[in-house]
Formats: C-alpha cells, structure tokens, sequence
C-alpha cells in the first residue's frame, strides 16, 4: 500500500514539474506553440488547484504579451491590408480562438462550487486584467459582460465574488459605468423571458430570485458619484484608450476631423462621470420592472429615498413604481412613504389619494411596525401644511386619538405628540379639545326635565343620564377622512389617558390642557423624540431617571401646566 501512494505521488510531482516546462518553453519560444492546448486542459476546477494554478500563470503571462497583436472578434480584416491565406494571420486567428477559450474557462473555474477561494481571487484578477488589456489598451467590456453575467447567473452562492468585485474594482469609475450598462442588459433580458414564458410554471422561479438577488447585491453596492461630474481625476481601472494612429495618410482639415472624432470615443474618467448618471436611471428603471421578491422589495423601499432618488436623472420617472408600492398598503406603504413623500414635496408629484392612502395606514399595528420610527415622523411632515383642509386635520387627530386607547404607553406618547402638533398647526380644529354636541345639550336639558318630575324614581333618572353621555358622531371604520364626521366629534379619548397606568403617558397628555392656539407661548414638539419608544425604553427611564424621552416628556409637561 505504501508502494502505491510513494508511485502516485511520485507521478503527481512529475506531471507538476512537466506542466511547469510546458510553461516555461512556452514562454521562450514559438516554436513550443502546441504546449498552449496542453496547459489550457489543466485550466479546469476538475483539476488540482496547484495545477490549475502552474498553467494558469504560464497562459497569463503568454496571453499578456501576445493580447496587442490578437485580431479583434468585432472586426473583419481588410482584403487591401491581410490576406485570410497568411500565415500569419491565421497564427494570429487561432491564438484569438485560444484566448476565447482560456477567458471561457477562467470563468467555469471562478463560478465553480469546486474551486477554492484563493484560486478564485486569482482568477478574478486574471480575469480583470484582461479586460484591462485586451482591447488595445482600451476597456474590453465584453469580456467583463461575459464576466458579471456568469456571475449574476450562477446557481451556487457567489457572495465571495461579488464582495471581492465590490471591495477591488468598484472604486473605479470605468468599472462602475460598464456595470450600469451589464445589469441593464441583464435585466431588460431578464424581463423579455419572463414576458414571453407568460405563466409557463416549468420556469424555475428560485433561479429567478436568484438571479435577482445577485443584480440587486451588485446595484446597491456601487458607490454613489460624488461630486461634479466633470471632475477628471476619478480613478480609471483601463487606461486612457487613445486609439490608434489610423489617420496617418489623412491631411490637413481630413486628419483634424478623424482625430476630433476618434477622441470623441474615447472613454475618459470625465466622460464616464457625465455619462453615469443615465446609466445609472436605465439600470435601476430595468431593476424595478423585474418581479422582485419580497425581501429585496422591502430592502429597495428602505434605501430608495436616500441611495437612488438623488442620483437619477428624473426622479418623477419613478412614480409607477412608488404609487403601486403605496397602494399596496400594510408594511409596504409605509416603507414607499418616504421616496412618495419627497417625490411630492421636491419633485412637484401630484397624488390625489395620497392622504386617503396615509388615512388608512393608522392601525394598531402600525405602533409595533419594525420602521414606525420613520412613518410617524414623515406622517408629522406630511400634517405640516397650512394649507390642509380642517376636515382632514379632524379626521388625523380624532384616529390618532382613537388609536391612544388600543396602543402600547409608548405608541400613546407618539399619538399625544401628533396631536399636539395638529391642534398647534391648525387652530380651526381646536373645538375638538372642548366639543359641546348641540344635540346632547338639548338631550341634556330635556333629561333634566324629566329627572326632576320624576326625581322618586332613581333608576330612571341614571338611564337617562347614560344616555345623553353616549354620543359620538365619528365613524371609526370609514376609510374615507371625509366621511368620517370627525369635526363632529371630540378628543375625549385624550382626556381618559390623564389616568393612563404609565406614570410618563399620564404626566405628558397634561400638555394638550394649554392653549395651542397661542403659538407665542408654545412650540412643536419633536416626533424624532418620541417615535422610537418602547416598554424597554419607558422602564429603562422610569428606573434609571434618566432625561430622554421621558425626561423630555416630564420637563414639557410641567412647563406647559405652569404656563397653563
């Protein structure tokens, strides 16, 4: 047994110590051509990692050396210039033929659940320098479209490359523009087959959301352009790519008018920054058509407003897009409530349902919403304008007082706060704090009538008084703010929280007793303050007395009952 592992090792060394003369004769003389195939085999994730490692580096340093002088796949030679009979030129067509399969097996190696990760990163930077290289200097996005597109599209987790791609070449900006123009590509094809196969079930909807996955890891992770775009000094993974000297036999005004245009294709670090911001719009536009999943959907509305809506080209373009995230309702509204908002407030968005909208995400369930915090201070922003008809003012202020009873001691601090705002803000709903119903004060004197005629009968006279106590006109299921007949009612469900059991509710509510309407001795509290509590955070303050939220909330109260 031992003879036999002594001879396999034996072999292993030899073959390592052959592939490695293969190499090196490769490199010293073209007479040893016929080695290329030999060594290209060995370029496999079937095979040993120090293998794929010797041939690797040989081919590398071959392919480097002999990528100027390669025909162009894109061009066709010229019948004035090359004959197809030379032998040089055929040389030259099968090493191109070669190449395109050493780049093809590069990538089965690099996406390849077999291979290891230091050859892995080996091959990626293999990879990358080629694209570098291998257009004349000049980028050579095809082979980084063939690049990102077998990365996107593999089946096995390719987290490792994609953060690698991220940390190591994101930075440059030649890099991050050809990106935009790949997952572009990626995803208006992505979308055509889906359109095509219809409801065709065979489709595997886990490779889709796969491949989704992979598109949006890479869209959220490159850099935003900083900046003007006409700086020039971005980094640029290619260089300059001045083309060639082709107007060598032109003169005068010809060769000044080839070289204007020759220049005008150049792909500077300035041209790449003018150019990104289209790019970028066309690359998230194709992302947002494609059927999302629900996490990436959730993670997309959570970083719209602040990592895509300031860098696209129109950011009106994306109202489809938010309007049906909106209308879906639950956590989804709230989550497009942010990019919706600044889109009407910045953009000049016309929504005519938006506050019916916002009107019917006021459910309890919103108090224990993972992104309340941000809800509740965009739904303060929104209660803002002077401008907001007195029935919709109402119809916030008697839900949100409605809600109070049914929350959690934190959700009725945040509730108190927005109401105090309201009343604050808009004056002409200030009768809601003191509503006396013309029709229970007719009932009232009616029922004192009766209680005094038949004052012997008690049980009477307490049925009456129960009755007339009983009235308010608001609809709390209508899901429409106008029909609700808020303006009719009143905030008595703020008057039960002054004996609310949590000691910072029952002291805060004390607030709304001053009179709002004198803005000279009042101010509009925080909802920032306000919007991320939670049990944890009222007990952590009642017991260690620390001033945040609830000290803020004691210090307000008692300025307001002094006031008062």
């Amino acid at each position: 047994m031992a003879s036999v592992v002594s001879k396999k090792r034996k072999k292993n060394t030899t073959s390592l110590s052959h592939l490695k003369t293969l190499g090196h004769d490769l490199l010293t003389s073209r007479a040893h051509i016929n080695n290329l195939p030999t060594l290209l085999s060995f370029v496999s994730s079937s095979s040993p990692p120090q293998y794929v490692l010797e041939a690797l580096l040989s081919l590398q340093a071959f392919f480097t050396s002999v990528l100027p002088d390669l025909p162009s796949s894109s061009k066709k030679p010229s019948s004035r210039t090359v004959s197809q009979d030379d032998p040089e030129f055929i040389y030259r067509t099968w090493l191109k033929a070669k190449f395109d399969e050493f780049v093809k097996s590069l990538i089965d190696v690099l996406v390849s659940p077999q291979s290891e990760e230091t050859i892995k990163e080996l091959v990626l930077d293999t990879l990358m320098e080629f694209v570098k290289l291998g257009n004349g200097g000049r980028f050579n996005s095809a082979i980084y479209h063939k690049l990102v597109h077998s990365i996107v599209h593999s089946a096995t987790p390719v987290t490792f490359l994609l953060d690698l791609l991220v940390s190591k070449y994101f930075k440059y900006i030649d890099i991050r523009y050809f990106t935009y123009i790949i997952v572009e590509k990626i995803c208006r094809t992505l979308e055509e087959k889906s359109v095509s196969d219809g409801d065709n079930e065979s489709q595997s909807k886990e490779s889709t959301e796969n491949l989704i996955h992979n598109v949006h890891y890479i869209l959220s992770r490159i850099p935003a352009l900083e900046g003007s775009a006409d700086k020039a000094d971005y980094e640029m993974w290619s260089g300059s790519g001045e083309p060639e000297n082709v107007s060598g036999k032109l003169k005068g005004e010809d060769k000044k008018k080839k070289s204007d245009q020759n220049n005008s294709k150049i792909l500077t670090a300035s041209n790449s920054a003018k150019k990104m911001k289209p790019k970028f719009t066309k690359a998230w536009l194709s992302f947002l058509r494609l059927p999302l999943p629900l996490d990436v959907y959730k993670e997309v509305l959570a970083s719209l407003h602040t990592a895509v809506i300031p860098y696209l080209s129109n950011p009106v373009i994306l109202c489809d897009f938010l309007t049906t995230s909106y209308d879906i309702g639950g956590v989804i509204s709230v989550m497009a409530l942010s990019s919706l908002f600044i889109l009407m407030t910045q953009h000049g968005l016309e929504y005519p349902n938006f506050y019916e909208k916002l009107y019917a995400l006021l459910v309890p369930s919103i108090f224990m919403a993972k992104h309340r915090s941000k809800f509740f201070q965009l739904l303060d922003s929104c209660l803002k304008s002077p401008l907001l008809p007195a029935y919709l003012a109402a119809a916030f202020a008697k839900k949100l007082s409605r809600l109070s009873i049914s929350v959690p001691p934190s959700g009725a601090l945040v509730i108190i706060a927005l109401i105090h705002n309201l009343l604050r803000r808009h004056p002409s709903i200030n009768c809601l704090v003191h509503r006396v119903d013309e029709e229970a004060s007719k009932g009232d004197s009616e029922a004192d009538k009766k209680v005094s005629e038949n004052s012997e009968d008690p049980i009477n006279s307490a049925d009456v008084s129960n009755k007339k106590l009983c009235i308010d006109h608001f609809k709390n299921e209508e899901s429409d703010p106008k029909k609700s007949k808020a303006m009719r009612s009143s905030l008595w469900e703020i008057d039960t929280l002054r004996h609310h059991y949590c000691p910072a509710v029952s002291r805060f509510v004390l607030s709304l007793e001053n009179d709002l309407t004198v803005r000279a001795k009042t101010t509009e509290l925080s909802i920032e303050d306000f919007s991320s509590g939670s049990y944890a955070t009222i007990f952590a303050d009642e017991t260690k007395g620390k001033t945040s939220s609830t000290g803020i909330l004691q210090s307000t109260s008692h300025l307001f009952v002094l006031r008062h």
